[in-house]
């Protein structure tokens, strides 16, 4: 990828982050706002608007780094196993793993009743199937029915390690957050899953196009050496 379309591709992964963090602030964090716009407090508001945009750029970046990291782990894994089919069994095993994981170690203790398993078990639910729908999409942009596995490996296991951020803490709010910091981070994968092709593609262009008018630029160079030449003889 050139210089001049990674910065488009993390800007706009910054822009999906900091806007679905905005207004999904709005409807998590309602009880927070609605105090602002009730007693007309019009620039505590926007100021709290803008914190909640600013996370969301944040989570962006931890994103984008998680997303860079698993292409350098998927070509790992396919050396160490040497096919992608032993590869895809064992990101399958993994995400099990981390399911299991998730449920024992992250949110059995903050669980304290039925109230707070169903929060954490539909925020998991909301999580494999916006992968499945994520990986059946890539599927079906690619035509190649083997990234599904990576697809949903990608977007359950590595969102899950950017998302421990916030099912580590303990404040009395974190509940919040953890629903909060789960929408950046799922529509920012998705958007740098699906779309990376897309860049490469642009990338290969303009790399073309460069090499096309450093050729014409040589060219052109020689032409006056041609003229001079032949008026001296």
């Amino acid at each position: 990828m050139t210089i001049r379309n990674w910065v488009k591709f993390f800007l706009m992964c910054m822009v999906i982050g900091g806007v679905v963090t905005g207004i999904a602030g709005i409807f998590v964090r309602w009880n927070f706002f609605q105090p602002y716009l009730a007693s007309g407090e019009l620039g505590e508001f926007f100021a709290a608007f803008g914190w909640m945009i600013l996370l969301g750029c944040t989570m962006s970046v931890i994103a984008q780094a998680g997303f860079f990291a698993y292409l350098t782990l998927h070509q790992v894994g396919i050396g160490i196993f040497r096919t992608l089919t032993l590869w895809n069994w064992v990101q399958m095993l993994l995400v099990v793993i981390l399911l299991v994981d998730l449920v024992v170690f992250r949110f059995a203790p903050n669980a304290e009743g039925a109230k707070d398993w169903l929060f954490y078990i539909g925020m998991l639910i909301f999580l494999i199937a916006a992968a499945i729908a994520t990986a059946v999409k890539k599927v079906q942009l690619t035509g190649k029915k083997h990234v599904l596995v990576s697809a949903i490996f990608f977007m359950i296991v590595v969102t899950s390690l950017e998302w421990i951020i916030a099912l580590m803490g303990r404040q009395g709010n974190i509940d919040t957050y953890v629903a909060l910091l789960l929408f950046p981070l799922i529509a920012v994968n998705a958007y740098q899953l699906l779309s990376l092709p897309k860049y490469n593609s642009k990338s290969d262009a303009d790399r073309k196009r460069l090499e096309e008018r450093r050729k014409e630029r040589q060219l052109e160079a020689k032409k006056p050496k041609t003229k001079s030449t032949n008026a001296n003889a």
